[in-house]
């Protein structure tokens, strides 16, 4: 194992900092200043989330709302060193939307500050986003791509019955059916027992918690049998935050958006796990919240409830997602048994792992092009 730190017992600062505004970081892009409007917002709950519109320059283009995945951010859609998935939509007539939601790494929820379930991003974040993307668009179509959790917590809207209409959804890694392998779910649950009293969340930079933490064990455990020497890489692509799953095929990524995975994702919060743990044993998106009147406008089961959806579904994997699995063909799966006049597709992209379907160097020939038909399809 090697750990780059520059940290010492006699250098390290007395009290580590964190992040405790809710103002959210600069994206980090190449496009023109000019097209880029990032729109104050703030969900019912006063929760401070993050919307930008890419202005393609013409008005009339159907829009497209961009969801990233936990400890992610509206960066993973934009990465500057490779040709991104806004680059694609904007040459192929779309305009797109990004929503940093409260799990983004862009917002300090995850390691600071209230906590949530992602009842609340199903609740608020998604339908008041697409509900103020509408009132700007007016009658233009509006898809939605997701990711991970982003696409989860998207489905437990749609079968809510809170997104109602939408041109067409592209689901990425998990949809209504999540499966993780099984030492990644057992991991999961030991964790969050063993740590909760210790830490509220795990992070992947380790040069910011230094060599003399009480992280270290875990990026010690993670760096087991690793053939990167980057910590960092260790605890997402070896380990997914000491799950034990891999989160990306490793040599898919170009050496720029390799340096910058620390930015590109942040701390996991641990007080997710036991809503993550539900849903996971349920193979299904349930709700958390059962005795909070707030929550009942969503259902206690979202695959129970899929027939309320009322958009085209692509649901989309790589062929070696180490997360997530084979989530999508079982979904697939389940909803043509039992929801078969729903319109869902599924399509896998050989070779590819989880978050390389969007981070990789070369997702803009092998991915984005099966997103683009899918929406020219129904634009």
């Amino acid at each position: 194992m090697i750990l780059r730190t520059t940290n010492s017992r006699t250098t390290r600062p007395a009290v580590r900092k964190v992040r405790t505004t809710t103002a959210l970081r600069p994206l980090h892009h190449r496009l023109d200043p000019a097209a880029v409007e990032e729109i104050p917002f703030r969900a019912t709950d006063g929760v401070r989330l993050g919307l930008t519109r890419i202005d393609s320059g013409e008005a009339d283009r159907p829009a497209v709302l961009l969801l990233h995945g936990h400890t992610a951010s509206a960066d993973m859609f934009l990465l500057p060193e490779t040709r991104n998935l806004v680059d694609v939509l904007l040459d192929d007539g779309y305009e797109p939307w990004l929503l940093d939601w409260r799990g983004s790494c862009r917002l300090p929820y995850n390691e600071t500050g209230q906590k949530y379930t992602y009842d609340d991003v199903a609740l608020y974040d998604i339908p008041e986003a697409v509900s103020h993307i509408r009132q700007r668009i007016g009658d233009r179509p509006l898809f939605v791509v997701a990711h991970c959790i982003g696409s989860l917590t998207l489905s437990l809207s749609m079968a809510a019955g809170l997104v109602p209409g939408l041109a067409g959804v592209v689901s990425q890694g998990v949809f209504l059916t999540p499966k993780l392998a099984g030492r990644t779910s057992l991991r999961m649950s030991v964790a969050g027992e063993l740590l909760k009293s210790r830490i509220d969340h795990i992070p992947v930079d380790f040069r910011k918690v230094g060599f003399w933490s009480k992280y270290t064990p875990l990026f010690a455990l993670a760096s087991r049998k690793a053939s990167c020497p980057d910590p960092t890489c260790q605890i997402l692509h070896n380990s997914a935050w000491g799950t034990g799953a891999s989160l990306f095929v490793h040599e898919h990524l170009s050496e720029a958006t390799h340096n910058r995975l620390a930015e590109l994702l942040g701390p996991a919060p641990l007080w997710i796990l036991p809503h993550l743990r539900r849903i996971e044993l349920a193979r299904s998106v349930v709700r958390w919240h059962d005795g909070d009147h707030r929550y009942r406008a969503l259902p206690q089961n979202a695959l129970d409830a899929a027939g309320r959806i009322d958009t085209p579904v692509l649901l989309l994997a790589g062929s070696e997602n180490g997360l997530w699995l084979d989530s999508q063909k079982l979904c697939h799966d389940v909803l043509a048994r039992r929801q078969p006049q729903l319109d869902v597709a599924y399509t896998e992209i050989p070779g590819y792992g989880h978050l390389d379907t969007f981070l990789g160097r070369g997702a803009a020939l092998d991915v984005f092009g099966h997103i683009l038909d899918f929406l020219g399809k129904r634009r």
